[in-house]
């Protein structure tokens, strides 16, 4: 019923599915919700980031097809970017897609493919023209994630979860109606995209995660007013929040070291508090989200937060009680916390971003950017001969 109405994404447009408003009243709208114990929407990269890419570089009838169905949480999305021989430089990327009258012969494999095992439609970058230089001959497409060929497989995690996955496509249709942006010219289409995944923090925050396979469609929406579960993801509750209430648990309140510890963990919260809230000002006001430090921030915040935590407990943080959520919270967070430096790109990359986008330092040297993807990435019939 929200999306129906245009409140799951309320600054979409009217005509597809959105309310039109500002950033600003929208995060409004949010607040309301919850104090009313109310969802706020469904969450994932259908709503942070294919929706916006196909506002922004879809047509209308794409914008048809699929925007209602996003907003709705009737459908849910993946990310195939990634491979296992281009993460760091995306743009290397050799699944291939070949012309097969109106449609593409799709072949490749994608890796750290978020919830993809529960994905209706993936955003798809593959390479359709290999005899011209690397970012100029990729094309971005809607996948239907549901057809013969497709195979997902879990990748566990630590922590005991498996929200990431890999994804192998062995000769999977892609139609010419679902590029999004022009054929070769999907590297514009994937700045949006990727954009829109560094600026994760000016999202309109959501809850419950859209499709039909992960089951949360069916929940009633007084579920949603009760604390998150012990099974959801440490990412979505608040990293040092249970950090007094266990020390203060363990009696360590006194202790000087763990105090300056506490006094550090709230103040890199709040340091990357408000680097979230200068997004989001900047979002409100127009302009297009840059480069942010905010995600290399939340990695230092979450693992010295999990260390001070760990550090609390002693032997105790190598057991799980189900019956002691703020040591539970720590422990959970302490093996989350490596994803963060690899999702939405990993820190490293981030560095050279800031470095040449924002302090407009020289680019890094890259030999192969301006020759022939196929001289410098030669495919398997070539590699032989």
């Amino acid at each position: 019923r929200l999306g129906t109405a245009g409140w799951s994404t309320p600054t979409w447009p009217r005509e597809w599915s959105g309310r039109g408003v500002r950033r600003a009243a929208a995060v409004q709208v949010v607040d309301e919700l919850r104090r009313r114990g109310l969802p706020g929407g469904p969450t994932g990269v259908g709503v942070d980031m294919a929706g916006p890419t196909i506002l922004a570089r879809g047509d209308d009838e794409q914008r048809s097809r699929y925007l209602a169905d996003i907003a709705r949480g009737r459908t849910a999305w993946c990310q195939l970017f990634s491979e296992p021989g281009a993460g760091s430089d995306l743009a290397a990327l050799q699944t291939r897609a070949v012309r097969d009258g109106d449609q593409w012969r799709v072949s490749g494999q994608k890796v750290w493919s978020t919830l993809a095992h529960h994905a209706d439609f993936g955003m798809l970058l593959a390479r359709t023209d290999p005899g011209v230089p690397k970012h100029r001959g990729i094309t971005w497409f809607v996948l239907d994630m549901h057809q013969p060929g497709v195979e997902v497989r879990p990748l566990r995690q630590m922590n005991g979860r498996a929200e990431f996955n890999e994804v192998f496509l062995d000769d999977v249709v892609a139609w010419d109606r679902d590029v999004v942006g022009e054929i070769n010219g999907g590297w514009a289409t994937t700045l949006t995209t990727l954009g829109l995944e560094r600026a994760a923090s000016t999202r309109i925050a959501g809850v419950g995660e859209p499709g039909a396979a992960a089951g949360w469609r069916e929940r009633r929406a007084g579920d949603f007013a009760h604390p998150p579960s012990a099974g959801e993801p440490p990412a979505r509750r608040s990293r040092g929040s249970r950090l007094i209430p266990l020390a203060a648990e363990r009696g360590r309140l006194d202790d000087p070291g763990v105090r300056q510890d506490l006094a550090r963990a709230y103040t890199a919260n709040q340091i990357t508090r408000y680097n979230a809230l200068r997004q989001k000002a900047e979002a409100a006001a127009g302009k297009v989200p840059g480069p942010s430090p905010r995600k290399i921030l939340a990695y230092g915040d979450a693992t010295f937060t999990a260390n001070v935590g760990l550090r609390m407990q002693g032997p105790h943080a190598t057991l799980i009680d189900p019956d002691d959520a703020a040591a539970d919270d720590i422990t959970a967070l302490f093996l989350f916390a490596p994803s963060i430096a690899i999702a939405g790109g990993t820190n490293e990359i981030l560095r050279n971003l800031l470095a040449e986008k924002t302090l407009g330092l020289p680019r890094e040297p890259d030999p192969e950017r301006d020759a022939p993807f196929d001289a410098t990435h030669p495919g398997p019939d070539q590699a032989e001969s």
